[in-house]
């Protein structure tokens, strides 16, 4: 009997063992396994030499919006912005440009001393390069061309009819950097006998239209009377849209018969010269304007000249009714023109 209390005793006492030792070992594992809570690092921190070299290496051009703390809500990023690439000049020598002014053109101020006396913004050997009745084929690109080698811009008043013929040469003028104005729709006279207040009005604003829809832009607020034959009407009107007229200084009368490349240089700076500075008018419609360019530069630079490109604070836009008349004159291709499936107007035939 005591054998067997005895036995009994020491099996309980040696399972209590096993079990406190059995806890022991347990709790002390998984003391061990549990994750401690630290103090979190700092982000590590570029040295100064890094730090100015990328922002040296990156151009800012816009700012970038502070993450939102809940990342379940944040916004996709928005596209990278190209970097603006700045153009440069190949020619070491070229004339340039030697300032770019920018036009309110609130009200219709006018520029030109030949028939506006209010705005006398150049100074002394300051000229502005302008070009009428384009575009035309070989006649602008050649006038491109030589302000593309001496590095310089000019201020082309384009015909609306122009524009529809040839949108492509008129979007070469916008893409060069130039500015590109109007100059009626058909370059009729304003101020013709026949010529009503409606009609002068129809002729300017489906001009801008046309070269709106040449362009697949706004062109400036920029306009020339043909023949600088100015509609006091129209003058008036300009005041409300708020167009900038332009005359001139100094006329190349390269459209006469007769006006040889020779002969427009030497009327160009014998009148220069006199005064001293100006608005040169000229034509890219002229054949011989774009061959006497790049000897009429040379000299503009041997003679100390320095050109000013004139922009507009804001663009013209156009007025519906003359957008629907040029698209109208245009026979652009509405809906109803196109309803047949693409499998009955197209088919491979050959592969």
């Amino acid at each position: 009997m005591r054998n067997a209390l005895g036995l009994m005793l020491a099996s309980v006492v040696a399972a209590v063992v096993i079990a406190a030792g059995g806890w022991f070992y347990y709790s002390s594992r998984a003391d061990q396994a549990a994750p401690k809570t630290i103090a979190a690092r700092a982000a590590d921190q570029l040295p100064a030499p890094a730090k100015l070299a990328a922002r040296d290496d990156v151009e800012t051009t816009a700012t970038i919006a502070a993450r939102p703390t809940t990342v379940a809500q944040a916004p996709a990023p928005a596209p990278a912005m190209p970097v603006q690439q700045k153009s440069t000049c190949a020619n070491p020598n070229a004339l340039g440009v030697s300032r770019v002014v920018e036009i309110d053109t609130t009200g219709g101020p006018g520029f030109g001393f030949d028939h506006f006396k209010q705005f006398d913004f150049l100074t002394d050997k300051e000229v502005v390069l302008t070009f009428d009745d384009g575009p035309w084929p070989v006649n602008t690109p050649n006038v491109l061309k030589a302000l593309a080698d001496e590095c310089t811009k000019g201020l082309f008043f384009s015909v609306g009819k122009h524009a529809t013929y040839h949108p492509e040469i008129l979007r070469q003028v916008l893409a060069q950097g130039h500015t590109v104005g109007t100059h009626t729709w058909s370059h009729v006279n304003l101020n013709g006998k026949k010529m009503t207040e409606q009609m002068a009005k129809d002729e300017v604003e489906k001009g801008v239209s046309a070269v709106r829809f040449a362009l697949g832009a706004n062109p400036a607020p920029f306009f020339r009377f043909p023949q600088l034959q100015h509609n006091p009407a129209i003058v008036s009107y300009f005041g409300t849209r708020n167009v900038a007229m332009f005359s001139t200084d100094v006329d190349s009368f390269d459209f006469r018969k007769g006006a040889t490349p020779e002969k427009i240089i030497e009327t160009v700076m014998t009148r220069l010269d006199k005064l001293g500075k100006g608005i040169i008018l000229m034509h890219d419609f002229q054949k011989n304007t774009g061959l006497a360019l790049p000897t009429l530069l040379a000299r503009l630079k041997a003679g100390g000249y320095k050109v000013v490109q004139m922009k507009a604070k804001t663009t013209l836009q156009t007025l519906p009714e003359y957008d629907e008349a040029i698209m109208k004159d245009m026979k652009v291709p509405t809906a109803s023109t196109n309803t047949r499936p693409i499998g009955s107007v197209v088919q491979t035939v050959s592969q």
